[in-house]
């Protein structure tokens, strides 16, 4: 495999071209961001520990029977991934309320819910990636009913086997969002990363916060966490 020309440049990661038509290097930066960009710095060694823990987590449910864009970890801070077409919809899957939830509903953060929550938000930042609904979605041709039952139902199986793989790490994983893609034979593949970036993390015996937050919320020791989120990860999948 040889890394050749930057494809697409994004906040927190790069994405090349290879040598092989079917394949790309997706590089994880330093680059840390919030509120759509407003805040935002460098650092040290996140790249490698968001790759090293994305990798992990994307690994392990290749394992276990989802189709993903991950290939295989190439270096420190990059991954071999499949080339796919980018579905422009974020799924969240939210098992306590947090964050935007708690905020938009007037809620108090950390209610579990009976129910799984997923929300899906159209994929523009020039409109502040809206939330719509399975309507919306066909409405604007970005998926059929189909597909929609298929991108819960995958969902749903991700947050299963993530959720089991956090506990025997000792986080409660609060909520994530994903991406998907459509291969070239037209299924749909989870298309993005899984690490505290991307996921609300909970330590389960302290309730402390163990991802993104730390930076949004001004709690400091971000590099730290993160590098303890990926010691726990190791020592769950020995």
């Amino acid at each position: 495999m040889k890394q050749m020309e930057l494809l697409y440049e994004g906040k927190s990661k790069q994405i090349f071209k290879t040598d092989n038509p079917d394949n790309v290097v997706v590089r994880f930066k330093d680059d840390i961001t919030a509120f759509y960009d407003i805040k935002r710095a460098n650092i040290l060694n996140k790249g490698r520990l968001t790759c090293d823990i994305s990798s992990m987590v994307l690994g392990y449910l290749n394992d276990n029977g989802i189709n993903t864009h991950f290939i295989e970890r190439v270096d420190d801070d990059g991954q071999l991934c499949r080339v796919v077409e980018h579905v422009p919809v974020e799924v969240i899957v939210r098992n306590v309320v947090a964050g935007s939830m708690a905020k938009r509903l007037d809620m108090e953060e950390g209610i579990v819910p009976e129910n799984t929550i997923f929300d899906l938000c159209l994929r523009r930042s020039d409109l502040g990636d809206p939330l719509i609904n399975d309507h919306h979605a066909v409405a604007l041709g970005l998926l059929s009913y189909e597909e929609l039952s298929e991108l819960y139902e995958m969902s749903a199986k991700i947050n299963s086997l993530v959720t089991e793989l956090y506990n025997k790490a000792g986080i409660t994983v609060v909520d994530f969002k994903i991406e998907f893609g459509r291969a070239t034979d037209g299924s749909l593949v989870l298309a993005d990363e899984l690490s505290p970036d991307t996921c609300r993390l909970w330590d389960k015996a302290t309730g402390e916060r163990m991802d993104k937050d730390r930076f949004r919320r001004d709690l400091g020791s971000v590099g730290e966490t993160y590098e303890e989120v990926a010691k726990r990860l190791h020592n769950a999948l020995k």
